[in-house]
């Protein structure tokens, strides 16, 4: 009986010992997940600032209309001769960890002819 009582310590130190392993691949999944959006709303943003562009409108107001107030912290918003470049502060998910800026650009074609 005292070996079925050994095996079942043996699974819950097991398993204490993985759960910090667990947490960081956890943590990790979710902060592919936050940059993603983020890459995926810059480009939003950078569509949205060239259709404002194109109608006269101001494209820093309608880039902070298509972005979450969270990334608007580091937010760039800047016009080339062809079109809009944003770039946005990717957030991290665990405090003191820089990871960088997404960019995206976008223009608008002439619709004439």
């Amino acid at each position: 009986m005292s070996g079925i009582r050994d095996q079942r310590g043996q699974a819950a130190v097991e398993t204490v010992a993985i759960l910090p392993l667990v947490a960081i691949v956890a943590a990790i999944a979710w902060q592919v997940v936050v940059a993603g959006q983020a890459i995926w709303m810059a480009g939003g943003a950078a569509r949205a600032a060239a259709r404002a562009e194109a109608i006269g409108a101001d494209r820093e107001t309608a880039v902070r209309r298509a972005l979450p107030p969270r990334l608007e912290q580091g937010l760039r918003v800047l016009a080339e001769d062809d079109g809009v470049v944003v770039r946005v502060r990717i957030p991290a998910v665990l405090s003191g960890v820089r990871l960088g800026t997404a960019t995206a650009r976008a223009h608008l074609r002439d619709q004439d002819g």
